[in-house]
């Protein structure tokens, strides 16, 4: 949706709550709207939001795990699987979702012209915050994505994950209010930002013609899934309303806590009432603690996980989400994110770290702790100001 004349953004940057915000970071996140456009864009994320939750419990309907319609850490961490970078045979499969999610949003950038290719944005940091966030996310099972949907189906360990999530992104934005930052991003060779996208492509054209020379899981939740051309198409829709809408559940909280701005949790609230609604719907909502799909009730856990991966997002300048969102439209560093995100559950699987129905291991529960206090070493050491180029995804100078 292109702003009219009688919807014109306030020019960047701006500074709120003492923090200087000088990209376009989910443009129009941080741009002041007027009139009708302000209730358009909130329209639109509320649209987003409900399609996405829908479409996820339709996915489950049509194969995919229960309260696993839609989760991109586990998305991602199956993907790391099915290239083989870790060999746990129950979570291996190439996800068609991720896939179409990247092409509808590469495709939306594309024909609106958001496109623009920028990074050098602290590339080795944010692939380290990223890796240590998909520890938390993997203690947790979910992203904040998964965490929503979870409680949408009365799974009430999400909840508490919420909670952690909710107090992950305070102590983020207490290192934004302090200045906190990873660099200025530059642009970039137009070349840069067509690699991520165009693999994606490549990929999902390979699912949908049938290619069988991925791992695929024989059991275990990467062995259920929807039919690949639903997956894609759901996935493709997903990414076209994300890259418009600029859904982001990390950035609808932290707006709340720093400006008291629910613009972005119009998204969350719809995603979860629109699948609390289908999961009524289709006889799948079973409210409790004990007994949900790919869960476990350890509330200790549950809560630390979910923080870690709060914090680190807000350092990273968005959701695991988002972060593939920006990647598809030309952000460098963002790709460079996913990457970390992919080769964190690769460690987390080939060491045995990952939590389980069962519970967290011990190595994973030491990883939860060593990974808080490292997020807190980045915060402290990036905490000084720096300004930022236009493009993708950013706080500050968080390219």
């Amino acid at each position: 949706m292109v702003p009219s004349a009688g919807c014109k953004p306030v020019g960047l940057p701006v500074i709120r709550a003492g923090v200087r915000f000088d990209s376009d970071f989910s443009p129009p996140d941080f741009a002041v709207m007027e009139g009708w456009c302000v209730m358009n864009k909130r329209l639109l994320l509320g649209v987003a939001g409900g399609v996405t939750g829908l479409s996820a419990v339709a996915l489950v309907k049509l194969g995919n795990p229960v309260n696993y319609g839609l989760c991109i850490a586990c998305f991602l961490r199956d993907i790391s699987g099915g290239l083989g970078f870790h060999r746990a045979e129950t979570v291996q499969y190439m996800r068609p979702e991720i896939f179409g999610l990247v092409t509808g949003a590469f495709l939306a950038s594309l024909f609106t012209g958001e496109r623009r290719v920028v990074g050098g944005s602290s590339p080795f940091a944010r692939f380290f915050l990223a890796f240590v966030a998909m520890i938390g996310m993997l203690v947790f099972l979910g992203c904040p994505v998964r965490a929503a949907l979870r409680l949408a189906a009365g799974d009430l360990n999400a909840g508490v994950g919420i909670l952690g999530l909710i107090a992950g992104v305070l102590i983020g934005v207490q290192f934004l209010n302090r200045g906190f930052s990873l660099g200025k991003a530059g642009s970039q060779h137009d070349l840069n930002g067509y690699i991520f996208p165009a693999v994606s492509v490549v990929i999902l054209v390979l699912l949908l013609s049938g290619a069988t020379f991925f791992f695929a899981s024989k059991s275990g939740p990467g062995s259920m899934h929807a039919p690949v051309a639903a997956s894609a198409a759901a996935g493709l829709i997903a990414g076209i309303l994300a890259q418009r809408s600029r859904f982001c559940m990390i950035g609808g909280i932290r707006d709340f806590i720093l400006f008291r701005d629910t613009h972005l949790l119009t998204g969350f609230l719809t995603l979860l009432i629109f699948a609390f609604l289908g999961n009524v719907a289709a006889g799948m909502f079973k409210p409790g603690f004990a007994g949900q799909s790919i869960a476990h009730t350890d509330g200790i856990w549950n809560f630390l996980g979910m923080m870690l991966a709060g914090t680190a997002s807000v350092l990273l300048g968005g959701c695991p989400l988002r972060q593939l969102v920006a990647a598809s439209e030309g952000n460098t560093d963002c790709a460079v994110t996913v990457a970390g995100f992919i080769a964190g559950a690769a460690f987390m699987h080939n060491f045995g770290l990952a939590a389980s129905p069962k519970g967290v291991p011990l190595a994973g529960q030491v990883a939860t702790v060593a990974g808080l206090v490292l997020v807190f070493i980045v915060g402290l050491m990036g905490t000084y100001r720096s300004s930022s180029v236009k493009g993708g995804v950013s706080y500050g100078g968080n390219g």
